[in-house]
């Protein structure tokens, strides 16, 4: 069973936004690529509050899990949705300690995984 955590901002979308870019830059962690599903739905004539999903990590750390687990590569990078909703910001983000143990690794394994995606969830929301 996938866990997802979410966690509200207490800034504005466009600064949850840029703050996410700079803490990811800050610890060298991508990112990899950005969904804007927001956008996407504007491009064929349809509206949904701003939406995106920012895919980051750092293939130091992923990598050696992707080798002892294959199958991980579909749930790496890490992954962080940013989308407003009900007059607030979320981040949220699916528990890598959950997804680590489904691919049959050790909790142990996911620590580092889940203490960077909490720790940049936390930077990011601080006032």
């Amino acid at each position: 069973m996938t866990e997802r955590r979410t966690t509200t901002s207490g800034h504005d979308y466009e600064q949850t936004v840029a703050r996410l870019d700079a803490e990811l830059a800050r610890r060298g962690l991508g990112p990899f690529a950005r969904i804007d599903h927001a956008a996407g739905a504007r491009s064929v004539g349809l509206e949904m509050p701003p939406t995106l999903v920012v895919l980051f990590g750092s293939p130091r750390g992923g990598t050696p899990l992707m080798l002892d687990a294959p199958d991980l590569a579909l749930d790496l990078p890490l992954r962080l949705l940013v989308r407003e909703r009900a007059g607030h910001v979320e981040l949220v983000y699916t528990d890598p300690a959950t997804t680590v143990e489904q691919h049959g690794l050790p909790a142990a394994a996911a620590a580092p995984l889940a203490e960077t995606v909490a720790s940049v969830v936390a930077a990011v929301v601080a006032p």
